[in-house]
């Protein structure tokens, strides 16, 4: 079957089978190769992306579910800047060390920062507590996404 969805700001269409995952879609038809493959299980978060401004484990959604809708990589996210603050506190805190949690974190901590801008310490591990990372400890993921707000609401004019 056709699916016709926005993939990172432009429209694309793919042939799908009804039981097709989109994690699958993404990675074998249309190369996002940020979106990683873990758990298979929504238990791990590497896997996440946006679809229609909120994190879901790519695993668990039928490519045919997002017909008409919007799917965001952490690629694009990049190439734009607006997960820039982001990408330099993970990288200032030592918030990443693999690197294969880090897209799942990035985008997770990017929709919950624009919903939350002033989070609390638990606020913050409460909004990341479905992505796991075997490297870090979380401490300094954590860290870094608390020193992201700060650097987001001061980029904005918020103290």
């Amino acid at each position: 079957m056709k699916v016709r969805f926005k993939l990172n700001g432009k429209w694309v269409e793919v042939d799908a089978k009804p039981n097709e995952i989109l994690l699958d879609t993404l990675r074998l038809k249309l190369g996002a190769r940020s979106v990683k493959r873990g758990c298979e299980t929504a238990e791990c978060g590497a896997c996440t992306v946006l679809l229609d401004g909120k994190p879901v484990y790519s695993c668990t959604i039928l490519t045919p579910m997002v017909e008409g809708r919007e799917v965001i990589t952490v690629d694009y996210l990049a190439e734009t800047g607006e997960i820039q603050p982001l990408m330099e506190a993970f990288a200032e805190h030592g918030a990443v060390q693999c690197g294969f949690c880090t897209p799942g974190f990035i985008l997770t901590a990017y929709a919950f920062l624009k919903q939350n801008p002033r989070p609390s310490e638990w606020e913050v591990r409460k909004a990341v507590e479905g992505n796991l990372c075997r490297c870090t400890g979380y401490q300094k993921i954590i860290e870094a996404i608390l020193d992201a707000a700060e650097r987001m609401r001061k980029s904005n004019g918020n103290k």
